[in-house]
């Protein structure tokens, strides 16, 4: 299972969009986190999510982590798929909490209450390439899993054909299959 949310292909178009995502996330989350870049940091953050949105303190805790952690996550490409996820939650999230009764656009002109949907609708889209496809090239999802796939055919090969049980190559061929099953390319 693991193996399966690690793994992911050289596909340099996952890489550009998990730092696009990634770029973006950290710095939102830096704002809620550290302050940086005009934020207001943790303490004050967490006031206006619990008191003035009534998000619980435990999820606004999740909802930061998930911008801030995520976006590291994104940007060095690490564990890509569950923070890409995590984005999601909180792009759906901001979409229903506040965003979706403001329409499709952002305030450009500063004509409505608030921002709309579409920026929230793009990271969506983004994060679910990235949980589709994984963190792409130059991430370390793809040192780990690339490592652990050499280790496991080194380990395979070793193995005598009349050790093996013909039952497990099956079992195991069933567990090993990648997420929606996509084929992996040769080593």
């Amino acid at each position: 299972m693991f193996s399966q949310i690690l793994y992911t292909t050289d596909d340099l178009t996952l890489t550009l969009l998990r730092l696009a995502l990634g770029v973006v996330f950290f710095a939102h989350g830096a704002q809620k986190t550290l302050g940086w870049f005009g934020g207001y940091g943790f303490k004050n953050t967490m006031s206006a999510f619990t008191s003035q949105m009534g998000i619980p303190a435990p999820l606004a805790v999740l909802v930061i982590a998930a911008e801030f952690l995520g976006g590291l996550g994104l940007i060095v490409g690490l564990l890509g798929r569950v923070a890409a996820l995590g984005v999601l939650c909180v792009m759906i999230g901001a979409i229903f909490m506040g965003h979706l009764h403001n329409g499709f656009f952002m305030n450009w002109y500063g004509n409505q209450q608030g921002e709309g949907v579409e920026f929230h609708v793009l990271a969506i889209a983004l994060a679910l390439a990235i949980a589709i496809g994984g963190s792409g090239a130059f991430s370390l999802d793809r040192v780990v899993s690339k490592s652990r796939s050499q280790a496991a055919s080194r380990m395979g090969s070793r193995q005598s054909a009349f050790s093996r049980d013909p039952r497990s190559d099956h079992r195991q061929a069933m567990c090993s299959t990648p997420l929606f099953d996509r084929a992996k390319p040769p080593s």
